[in-house]
């Protein structure tokens, strides 16, 4: 009977009942789906929220600048000498040199320059830069989970490698145990191949508990329970090794912070623009706008107010300068963002290459392995070579699978990070 069909029994006969058990409680998660509930789960995404009705509040206060502006003033005051008529003849009391008013004012702007205007683009785009700072922070966490993600993938791949391997000793251990039965092999080989099965097992301990250790980070970014039966499905996405348009939300950051500095420039140059506005002021006093009347009466005036500030002008060559100054710095940010990120996405495809030429060696090499194997178990089963020769072959050609194993998960990964880098979706 074939060694190959041999084998294929071996293993289904090994694990169908824990497959059967598990299929009914498995839970699949895609790379896409942890994204998505990290970044969902991140504490940081609720300051978006935030921000969003700070602005709103912030915007609320500054429109308020176009109602009527109502302001209430009182004075009280002692003054050395008060205004007489000329010459010894009183024709009227004198003033009192202690005098009182309580008035209030109702200002109503009808142009401000564009101030509440100008304040506002302001505030929008402060916010969005802040709520893009967010964004920044919650993208590295796609970095974090592709390494948890395809750590347990790798853990994942490597338990079933060892599972295969199980089901090579037992097939040579089943072999064994006859030949001893037989008289033509001594039971020190059967304990030779027991102790390795055991040393399989341990391995396969160690395996299983890297698993839970990836699972419980994944969990806890995605704050999802992950228990062991949680199915990770590898990506099949076909991912194009070629170079990427760069699309990291760190470049809509730069955008929001260059168009940011252009609103400061607009607002501040609104402290040169004229204003016009109408006000009212009535109140009680003594005296009130007769001055010559030492009574307490009730007054009022009203008219149009025209101002236009002038002083700001002597700085506003120099705020140009300044919004220069300050775009050329994010510009600069920008371009050293971009040297970095263009530099990570070159070592990062070189990864992608080294790991692809790998991979092809790795496939040579089990080919050799799997029909040295082969040879050996048939050596080994006439009494050619001993069974530590044997165990040689089989961990030879077992090392050679992890390799290729642990180089195809790492291709997977080097290929999502470039991905990562590169900010496409």
């Amino acid at each position: 009977m074939p060694s190959s069909f041999l084998r294929t029994v071996a293993i289904i006969a090994l694990f169908l009942a824990e497959t059967l058990v598990a299929a009914q409680t498995q839970v699949a998660l895609t790379l896409e789906q942890c994204h998505e509930r990290a970044v969902r789960n991140y504490p940081l995404i609720q300051q978006k929220d935030l921000l969003a009705r700070s602005l709103e509040f912030t915007i609320a206060n500054a429109q308020s600048g176009n109602l009527p502006q109502v302001a209430v003033f009182a004075q009280a005051t002692y003054q050395s000498d008060v205004t007489r008529l000329p010459g010894g003849t009183q024709l009227v009391e004198p003033l009192a040199k202690d005098q009182y008013k309580v008035y209030a004012e109702l200002n109503q702007s009808i142009y401000d320059g564009g101030t509440i205007k100008n304040q506002n683009a302001v505030q929008t785009s402060g916010t969005l830069v802040e709520q893009q700072k967010v964004e920044v922070e919650l993208y590295k966490i796609k970095d974090r989970i592709n390494q948890i993600f395809f750590g347990a993938l790798l853990m994942d791949a490597q338990l079933i490698q060892v599972n295969l391997l199980k089901a090579d000793l037992l097939l040579s251990l089943s072999k064994t145990e006859s030949a001893v039965r037989n008289g033509t092999a001594f039971r020190s080989n059967v304990d030779i191949l027991q102790a390795e099965m055991l040393r399989a097992d341990q391995r396969i301990i160690e395996i299983r508990a890297g698993k839970r250790t990836y699972l419980d980070m994944l969990g806890y970014f995605i704050n999802q329970q992950l228990g062991d039966q949680t199915v990770l499905e590898a990506p099949v996405e076909s991912i194009n090794d070629t170079f990427l348009e760069i699309k990291r939300p760190e470049l809509t950051l730069y955008q929001f912070q260059t168009e940011l500095l252009g609103a400061q420039y607009k607002a501040s140059n609104t402290r040169n623009a004229p204003r016009l506005g109408l006000f009212v002021q009535g109140g009680y006093g003594r005296p009130a706008f007769n001055f010559l009347k030492n009574e307490f009466e009730t007054y009022y005036i009203g008219g149009v107010r025209f101002s236009w500030p002038l002083g700001g002008m002597y700085n506003s060559r120099r705020d140009r300068q300044l919004l220069d100054v300050n775009t050329l710095m994010v510009k600069t940010q920008k371009e050293a963002f971009l040297f970095n990120t263009n530099l990570s996405l070159r070592q990062q495809g070189q990864e992608v290459e080294k790991l692809k030429q790998l991979i092809r060696v790795d496939s040579e090499i089990i080919a050799l392995r799997a029909r040295i194997k082969t040879t050996a178990q048939s050596q080994h089963e006439n009494g050619v070579i001993s069974t530590s020769d044997l165990l040689r072959e089989i961990n030879a050609e077992e090392t050679a699978r992890q390799s290729l194993i642990q180089h195809e998960i790492q291709l997977m990964l080097a290929r999502y990070n470039y991905k990562t880098i590169s900010g496409n979706p």
